[in-house]
């Protein structure tokens, strides 16, 4: 139940807090503004779209990497719980 909260509050926060993601630097911004001075306008939405790949791509890696690690570790323990319930099983025979 803990660990469901937890969760829970996490995505919460991440989503209150995702209203201000289109953010650039200031070397990015001076180019978009240049840019929308000579009348083009869509270099700064691939400029918006490009940082927030590169924003969203760390945290995927280490989301999968955690679940790997998560099930590998489910799965040992259902192993060890196995051998177990068979150690216990053949010393009661």
């Amino acid at each position: 139940m803990k660990k469901i909260l937890v969760i829970t509050g996490l995505i919460i926060s991440c989503i209150l807090t995702s209203s201000n993601v289109w953010a650039q630097c200031a070397m990015c911004r001076g180019t978009v503004e240049s840019s929308m001075g000579n009348g083009r306008n869509n270099v700064g939405v691939g400029l918006n779209t490009g940082i927030l790949f590169l924003f969203v791509m760390p945290y995927l890696l280490v989301a999968v990497i955690g679940y790997l690690w998560y099930r590998n570790s489910r799965r040992n323990m259902q192993e060890r719980q196995f051998v177990t319930s068979r150690v216990k099983s053949a010393f009661q025979s």
